[in-house]
């Protein structure tokens, strides 16, 4: 097969690697079969190009469906996170045994940069997203180095950069109690804590060392542990690893007020001045993914985040995670 780099607008350079990896296949006639070889005998590269380059995007692959999809990310040999077994806030309808649909907040839904399920004890090292269907306009899926983002911290903020890395960050979440789709924080406490009864959440929180509530509609306010908002990579980089902008900017539904969903692990309120110039700071070290119907990125969890840009007409992006 005849895969070569890609060089396309909005690419950038960060610690010394490009920002992300464009993969290109340039045979038109390749089958399913030749991909699923190709990225067998190349899946140590990837894992290798990840950490360094934050995230790759493949394209021009024969990948039409969720199910084109999966061989594509069983190749690569990975170990499977499954939705079910994620404490994921967002509501998602699954097509496979390892695939199962972005998040499925409305089209005029911003969700903004987070790292995949960092706001809960238990997330994965990589995820895959897949095109099935690139909407008709906007849609891209932002990706922001996060390595660059905590050198530009302290820099910039860098009394808010070491009050994150020493006291950590707390989340606060009310869970519906049933599956709400159209929010981008709905899924219902008993698909989270995969529980019927009060009593089995109660346990897994426990277990899992969160403190809760239970509301009069039968929701739950759950608060998470102490978390960390820095992750030392161990090669010398340091990374923004939490969902902190997203809770700040993003956690905000009938359920959820954003001013009261994260704080500092000491208890104490964030910094609204520094958040904001946290945000826009992650705007100058981001890349939005221009999808193509059929392309597969591979994002590192642990250096970069991702997001997702409103969007007009069919968008249809799938997702895989790989456990840590």
């Amino acid at each position: 097969m005849n895969v070569q780099e890609l060089s396309i607008d909005g690419q950038f350079e960060s610690n010394g690697k490009i920002f992300p990896l464009i993969l290109e296949c340039q045979d038109a006639d390749v089958s399913l079969e030749q991909t699923q070889e190709w990225v067998a005998a190349n899946a140590q590269n990837f894992d290798q190009q990840a950490f360094e380059h934050g995230a790759i995007l493949f394209r021009g692959f024969p990948l039409k469906d969720a199910n084109g999809f999966d061989a594509f990310v069983r190749a690569c040999g990975y170990p499977n996170f499954k939705y079910e077994e994620s404490l994921s806030n967002a509501v998602r309808v699954v097509k496979t045994d390892r695939v199962f649909t972005a998040n499925e907040a409305p089209s005029n839904v911003t969700i903004f940069l987070h790292h995949e399920m960092a706001q809960t004890p238990i997330y994965p090292s990589k995820l895959f997203f897949f095109c099935e269907h690139a909407a008709e306009t906007g849609g891209a899926t932002p990706l922001c180095r996060s390595d660059a983002l905590f050198e530009l911290m302290l820099k910039e903020i860098p009394q808010f950069a070491k009050d994150c890395e020493e006291k950590g960050l707390q989340y606060t979440n009310v869970m519906p109690s049933f599956d709400d789709p159209n929010s981008g924080m709905g899924r219902s406490w008993q698909s989270t804590f995969r529980s019927q009864a009060k009593e089995e959440a109660e346990s897994r929180m426990l277990e899992l060392g969160y403190t809760w509530e239970w509301l009069d509609d039968g929701s739950l306010k759950a608060v998470t542990p102490v978390l960390p908002a820095v992750r030392d990579l161990g090669d010398g980089r340091k990374t923004f690893f939490n969902q902190l902008i997203a809770a700040y900017k993003g956690w905000k539904d009938e359920r959820n007020d954003p001013s009261k969903s994260i704080r500092h692990g000491d208890g104490s309120i964030l910094d609204q001045e520094a958040v904001l110039k946290c945000a826009d700071l992650a705007d100058q070290v981001t890349f939005d993914v221009p999808w193509q119907s059929g392309d597969v990125a591979l994002v590192d969890n642990f250096v970069a985040m991702h997001g997702r840009r409103n969007f007009t007409g069919t968008r249809k992006v799938l997702a895989s995670l790989v456990a840590s």
